[in-house]
């Protein structure tokens, strides 16, 4: 077995490493095909269609993101689910009404689309 000590530049081993190209070149198919199958996943679930996945770079990690326009509450629901709640909703006249919005399970468009593990109450479904 090999030991690997980290004197690259003041202790940044996996950092030099992480960004050597050929390695960004593999994390970049892995985004590719992640984004891929989270895009079919996503379609097959779209309704309104305010929902998408993107793509970012970071400084040395590639991102693949569920995205949608009404905010971040809206795509956390959509991936893991949300429970009941009631909401108070105006109407055109100007009064207001209570409305209630059913509890949904998630999706999990991103854990499915990068083979992870769903987690759901403390417990690890696979």
């Amino acid at each position: 077995m090999a030991e690997v000590y980290d004197r690259v530049r003041g202790g940044q081993l996996e950092k030099v490493l992480a960004t050597m190209p050929g390695v960004q070149d593999a994390l970049d198919e892995v985004r590719f095909e992640i984004a891929a199958r989270a895009e079919e996943l996503l379609l097959q679930h779209r309704r309104e269609g305010h929902a998408s996945i993107d793509v970012e770079d970071g400084r040395v990690d590639k991102y693949v993101i569920l995205d949608d326009e009404r905010g971040a509450k809206a795509a956390l629901s959509i991936e893991y689910g949300r429970a009941e709640s009631i909401v108070v909703r105006r109407a055109r006249d100007g009064s207001t009404y209570l409305d209630v919005l059913p509890a949904s399970e998630g999706l999990f468009i991103l854990a499915r689309a990068a083979n992870l593990p769903k987690k759901r109450k403390g417990k690890v479904h696979l």
